[in-house]
């Protein structure tokens, strides 16, 4: 049956606290667009913002916006201008188009340009429509076909563990280096996951959860502690933190964690406006505060690392929900306690 003739179930957020599933029309690809039948869509901490409070920082819902940006699927439709691949090719989504606003940004951190848009993001009206929608029309650029061997489950932790790769490579090399995690959700997993892979002697997640410390443990961290030990926290000493907690909470264990001349890169983004650190304690610290924002093209070392093996990502994704269960799947999200990543599938 072609696609335009099949239900095109989305996933719609109208406002805070209104998430419905809805029927959207059968999307029309532009000359460089595929249709991609989407298989999966992983559940990422701005959906829930955008669930919960109607905005992520100052990207704020002014519109109904399909969410989603951690998406992977099958081509349906093949470009009319004969870019990308293959009717039938399973792929991964890159969901940035790099923005051309004006302001001055390094040219190979094309995730810095102004006005870049991601798929799912209020940040500009009309708001960029994400991809939890059944069908979808996305630009060839955005697409990564799946090495061999690889299934669609596994690749759509694809995109979060870019984010996390980003920052571990923003901490420059760290084999042989003792490395700290705050945060231990999905994305601090997939970092200490990340971590093991390139060469850390030791790593330690911190979690105020059991679970997220038990899944960390399970793709690479050695030994965990509980986010309210700060004792423990300040004897760790480590060369590298990442920062993936997102409050300022994390910060400051990340801060104290860290060694004297250690790195510090703050991968969760914390609420806009100001918020207090331990800067003192820093500067004395003599460490390096480094951002890490989103990811450049990562995500295809990553499902090359996920192909061979090489990148433990599996006990990350918990749940599985059909796309007429979304509200559950969301409300299961919300809740580290009980979930780490949760897949929806279409």
């Amino acid at each position: 049956m072609p696609y335009t003739t099949q239900p095109n179930t989305a996933i719609v957020v109208h406002g805070a606290g209104d998430l419905r599933v809805e029927e959207l029309p059968a999307p029309t690809p532009r000359a460089d667009e595929a249709v991609v039948t989407v298989a999966f869509g992983g559940i990422c901490g701005s959906d829930l913002h955008y669930w919960r409070s109607g905005a992520v920082g100052e990207s704020i819902l002014r519109e109904p916006m399909v969410l989603g940006h951690e998406v992977v699927g099958n081509v349906t439709v093949a470009a009319a201008d004969g870019s990308g691949p293959a009717v039938g090719t399973a792929v991964a989504v890159h969901p940035a188009t790099t923005g051309t606003a004006p302001g001055r940004y390094p040219a190979n951190r094309p995730n810095l340009a102004p006005g870049t848009t991601y798929l799912g993001s209020a940040a500009l009206l009309p708001h960029t429509q994400g991809g939890f929608a059944r069908h979808t029309a996305l630009p060839t650029r955005m697409l990564r076909p799946l090495p061999a061997g690889l299934c669609l489950r596994d690749a759509a932790l694809a995109e979060p563990a870019a984010v996390a790769l980003h920052g571990v490579h923003r901490a420059g090399d760290v084999a042989g280096k003792r490395a700290l995690v705050i945060g231990a959700g999905p994305i601090g997993a997939l970092a200490a996951a990340a971590l093991r892979r390139a060469g850390a002697a030791e790593i330690v997640a911190v979690d105020l959860q059991e679970l997220p410390l038990r899944i960390a443990l399970e793709v690479g961290a050695d030994r965990t502690i509980h986010a309210a030990d700060v004792a423990a926290i300040d004897a760790v000493e480590a060369d590298v933190v990442i920062e993936s907690s997102g409050n300022r909470h994390g910060l400051a264990s990340a801060v104290r964690g860290a060694a004297r001349g250690g790195t510090v890169v703050m991968v969760g983004l914390l609420p806009t406006g100001p918020q207090p650190a331990l800067v003192s304690l820093a500067i004395t610290k003599e460490l390096d505060l480094r951002g890490s924002f989103r990811f450049v093209d990562e995500i295809t070392e990553v499902l090359a690392a996920l192909a061979d093996g090489s990148l433990a990502v599996g006990p990350v994704a918990t749940h599985e929900f059909a796309v007429d269960d979304a509200l559950e799947a969301f409300v299961t999200a919300a809740d580290s306690s009980v979930s780490g990543k949760v897949l929806v599938r279409f």
